[in-house]
């Protein structure tokens, strides 16, 4: 298992900056295996001004943005041919169910695992859970 990585060590392997990088902590990755990232959801996040004023919830493409970037990070430290500043791109998406909304104040636990690597690519599964205050966890799921 590999090191956690902080915003900063994060940085270093996605182009991605503020309002658009969503991934604030790596908690474990196992090269060529899986990864579990953080995010932290805030009120204070850009798109909930217009989504939804009154009733925030975080989108769903962003959710799945958020997994697709944990799933980068995974993906630049499991290909050989990869390194810091390599760009990976999202190329597909299959079967996504999202259970609950994402508000502010829950944390986004992003799991990714690799399904298979092809050349300079890798098939990826992901789950996400949602941690509230409460204790309440809601999953989202599927392949891309």
């Amino acid at each position: 298992m590999d090191q956690p990585m902080d915003i900063r060590a994060i940085m270093k392997h996605l182009p991605h900056r503020y309002p658009f990088l969503l991934v604030d902590r790596i908690l474990e990755m196992v090269i060529d295996q899986k990864v579990t990232a953080l995010k932290n959801v805030t009120i204070n996040e850009p798109f909930f001004q217009g989504h939804f004023p009154g009733a925030p919830i975080m989108p769903g493409v962003l959710i799945v943005e958020a997994l697709a970037q944990a799933g980068g990070v995974l993906a630049i430290k499991s290909i050989p041919q990869c390194n810091e500043g390599t760009l990976m791109y999202f190329m597909g998406l299959d079967q996504v169910k999202f259970r609950k909304p994402v508000v502010p104040g829950d944390q986004l636990i992003l799991e990714v695992r690799i399904v298979k690597k092809r050349g300079q690519g890798a098939q990826i599964e992901r789950n996400r859970q949602s941690r509230r205050s409460g204790g309440r966890r809601s999953r989202s799921y599927g392949n891309f």
